[in-house]
C-alpha cells in the first residue's frame, strides 16, 4: 500500500482533511473490550474487542469517541483504560464492575496459525448501559454495538428514539442477542463464504436493518440498501495481522456514511482502513504487553 498524504505510512494514520472532517462527529461505540493474551513462547498480551477497537479507531480519526463498557478491578483492566485514553477515547462511561476483565488465550502455532484455547466474557458479560450512559448515547451522531448480551435492548431503544446505530452481528454467536431491526446498518463478517455474502446481507434487510454491509476478507466488501447493490474490492496488502481489521473496517465505513459519501465510497473507505490496520500488530497501533 502506498503512503498517504505527508509522507506517512499507510498504517493508522489518516490524511488531514479526513482527520478534520470527522472533528463535528460525536461517535459512541458500546460492548466488548478483551485482552489477547498470547501464550509462551509469545507471552504478551493486546488489548482489543469490537465495540473497543471502533471507538479507538474513530477517535483516531478526529472525531470525539467514546467508549462504554466494563472492566474489572485488575491489571488488564487498568490496561485497557489506560490505553483507551492515551487514543484520546471519552472513559466517562467506563465502569468498573466486579470480576476479570475480558481476555482471550490465543496458542500461536510453528506455522503461524493462531487457536483460541480459552474464552472468558469476564466483566462485558450481563453489562448494559445505566440511565445515565443512555442518555448521553441518545445525544450521539451515531452508536456502534459490538458484543453485548443484552437481547437487544440497547438497539430496540436507539432505534425507537431515532438515533442512527449499528452493529456486527458477527461477533455474537447468541440468536436471542442478534436483532437486526432499525439498525441503520448492521455488518456481518463472510470471509469464509463469500458467496454467500450476497444473500446474508439480504437476509438482514428483510428481517428490519436499513442497510446490510459484508465483510469478505481479502475478497473485499459488498453493500445494499435494498434498492443499490454494491461490492468493492479489498486492498491488496501483504498482512502483519489480521486482527481487528473487520473493526477497523466498520469505523472507516461508518466515517464516511457519516460525511454522506455514496455507498461505494464508504466500502472503499472501510477497505481502507481495514488494510492499514492489517500493517501492524493489533487492531489499532500499541505495543505489545507483558502477559496480564
Amino acid at each position: 500500500m502506498a503512503d498517504i498524504a505527508g509522507g506517512h505510512e499507510a498504517a493508522g494514520v489518516f490524511t488531514l482533511q479526513e482527520s478534520f472532517s470527522m472533528t463535528r462527529f460525536r461517535l459512541a461505540a458500546v460492548g466488548d473490550n478483551c485482552v489477547d493474551r498470547f501464550l509462551p513462547p509469545l507471552s504478551q498480551s493486546l488489548i482489543g474487542g469490537n465495540a473497543l477497537n471502533v471507538a479507538v479507531q474513530w477517535a483516531r480519526m478526529g472525531a470525539e469517541a467514546s467508549y462504554f463498557g466494563a472492566i474489572g478491578p485488575d491489571a488488564a483492566g487498568a490496561a485497557t483504560r489506560a490505553i483507551l485514553k492515551e487514543n484520546g477515547v471519552d472513559v466517562r462511561y467506563l465502569i468498573e464492575r466486579p470480576g476479570v476483565t475480558a481476555y482471550t488465550d490465543i496458542q500461536v502455532l510453528p506455522s503461524g496459525e493462531r487457536i483460541m484455547t480459552a474464552e472468558d466474557f469476564g466483566t462485558c458479560r450481563g453489562y448494559a448501559p445505566d440511565e445515565v450512559a443512555i442518555e448521553a448515547l441518545l445525544g450521539m451522531d451515531h452508536v456502534h454495538i459490538g458484543w453485548l448480551d443484552d437481547g437487544g435492548t440497547l438497539r430496540r431503544r436507539l432505534a425507537e428514539a431515532g438515533v442512527s446505530c449499528s452493529q456486527d452481528i458477527s461477533v455474537n454467536n447468541d440468536r436471542q442477542h442478534l436483532g437486526v431491526a432499525g439498525l441503520s446498518v448492521a455488518f456481518v463478517s463472510c470471509g469464509d463464504a463469500p458467496d454467500e455474502a450476497e444473500r446474508h446481507v439480504e437476509r438482514l434487510l428483510a428481517e428490519g436493518a436499513k442497510s446490510g454491509v459484508a465483510t469478505l476478507g481479502a475478497a473485499g466488501a459488498l453493500a445494499s440498501t435494498g434498492t443499490d447493490l454494491v461490492r468493492v474490492s479489498a486492498e491488496p496488502v501483504v498482512p502483519i495481522d489480521t486482527t481487528g481489521a473487520g473493526d477497523s473496517f466498520i469505523a472507516g465505513y461508518l466515517s464516511a456514511r457519516l460525511q454522506k459519501k455514496s455507498l461505494e465510497d464508504c466500502l472503499e473507505a472501510g477497505c481502507r482502513q481495514a488494510a492499514r490496520t492489517c500493517l501492524h500488530i493489533g487492531g489499532f497501533p500499541q505495543s505489545p504487553m507483558p502477559m496480564v
